[in-house]
């Protein structure tokens, strides 16, 4: 994931979904042979030299200012979050390259174990920068990934990865009636955690082995969309609850750990294969003995 390469790409994806029409240009019927504006155009709106932005895009620029690539995130019409991203690039481009290093091994704290502890009911699962899962419950297992071995996220070697198993988990990719949405927002989110942490070995070996694998991954991956996973509401097919319509909330408990939730409404359908699943799913008590009978073998009352 080399930084002047990402930048320049993220440009040229950006800049190619930009028209003329979108900026109030007339082309005057003109037959334009790029898809998108041209560089110059770009260039104009941003206020920079067409050769300065040329340069940065095919990676010769350094040292781009805060206040340029602002320029040329409003002249791309970026959302607050992709301008981030475009920061992030450039800043991977200029420092000092150093060799990719795996990073330690994520561990969640022993508040986020408490926390998934005290919500039975809720389906939740925790994951972290490389969307590998760290944690989850008894119903967050049974409901996103209920074929595989439920202490598999208590050892860090045989931990799922939440976009593997997007791409190449037949389980996965049934659950989901809304797969491609739900895939897309996947990838989306695993390139800004690729801009945050260029440096990072175990995620950039994520995004080569997927890309050889699944070429639906690659496409989407070149598509460099980028959103960090907030809330969403997405179909399911389970196979012990049938049909459900859940909403999926990602909130951040710390710098590049998630906790993605499920829920639905109170009476509805949804909420009560929930509840199904979790009884399905939840140990049951030890039977308490039942109250002596008289007769078979109890004494008689006096």
């Amino acid at each position: 994931m080399d930084g002047q390469s990402s930048l320049g790409a993220f440009l040229q994806a950006r800049r190619s979904r930009l028209t003329p029409q979108d900026i109030g240009l007339d082309t005057y019927g003109e037959r334009r042979r790029v898809q998108g504006l041209r560089r110059e155009e770009l260039a104009l709106l941003a206020g920079v030299s067409a050769s300065y932005y040329a340069r940065l895009e095919q990676g010769h620029a350094h040292n781009a200012s805060p206040e340029v690539l602002d320029a040329i995130a409003h002249a791309l019409r970026l959302e607050e979050v992709e301008r981030r991203h475009l920061h992030d690039l450039a800043g991977a481009a200029v420092r000092r390259r150093r060799p990719a290093r795996r990073p330690p091994v994520e561990r969640i704290a022993p508040a986020t174990r408490a926390l998934l502890d005290s919500m039975p009911d809720v389906p939740a699962v925790v994951t972290g920068r490389r969307t590998d899962v760290l944690a989850w419950n008894p119903l967050g297992h049974a409901l996103f990934a209920g074929h595989l071995d439920p202490l598999a996220p208590d050892r860090p070697a045989d931990r799922p990865n939440n976009a593997s198993l997007m791409f190449l988990d037949a389980h996965t990719r049934d659950l989901y009636e809304t797969w491609e949405d739900k895939a897309r927002a996947v990838v989306a989110s695993l390139r800004y955690a690729a801009g945050r942490h260029p440096d990072d070995a175990a995620l950039a070996a994520l995004v080569g082995e997927l890309s050889m694998r699944s070429p639906e991954f690659a496409t989407m991956w070149a598509d460099h969309r980028v959103r960090p996973c907030t809330i969403a509401e997405h179909r399911l097919r389970h196979p012990l609850v049938g049909a459900l319509t859940v909403t999926q909330q990602a909130l951040t408990i710390s710098e590049d750990q998630i906790l993605v939730v499920a829920t639905a409404p109170a009476g509805s359908a949804a909420h009560t294969a929930l509840r199904l699943l979790a009884q399905a799913t939840r140990p049951g008590p030890t039977a308490a003995p039942e109250p002596r009978k008289e007769g078979a073998g109890a004494f008689p009352r006096p």
